[in-house]
């Protein structure tokens, strides 16, 4: 089993910066893919950004130029630096890891508990 613990989440003026930290335990081995999604209510959850353990990364249009992934192996940590925040994007924030086929199908995955980020205007 895998374990993920997130924090970071908090309040924000538009314009400011929050960093979303995303903690892995357990048997994490074999997992090759982490990434962040956000929800709000009454609309799906949506894929903000991703990165591979080839460090290979992917965002949505939406946050281009103002979020960055990483991650830090030593640690089993990742994180979402989010800058230049806008109202849009609060949500609540969830860490996913797991592991991707080389043919790019989900084996498995895990999920964070959420964190709520708030963006005011």
């Amino acid at each position: 089993q895998v374990q993920l613990v997130e924090s970071g989440g908090g309040l924000a003026q538009a314009g400011g910066s929050l960093r979303l930290s995303c903690a892995a335990s357990g048997i994490i081995s074999s997992i090759n893919a982490m990434g962040w999604y956000r929800q709000v209510p009454g609309k799906q959850r949506e894929l903000v950004a991703a990165i591979t353990s080839g460090g290979s990364t992917n965002y949505a249009d939406s946050v281009k130029g103002r979020f960055t992934i990483s991650r830090d192996n030593a640690k089993n940590t990742f994180y979402l630096q989010m800058n230049s925040l806008k109202p849009d994007d609060t949500a609540v924030y969830y860490c996913n890891v797991g592991r991707i086929s080389p043919a790019g199908w989900g084996i498995y995955d895990y999920w964070g508990q959420g964190t709520q980020v708030t963006v005011s205007s």
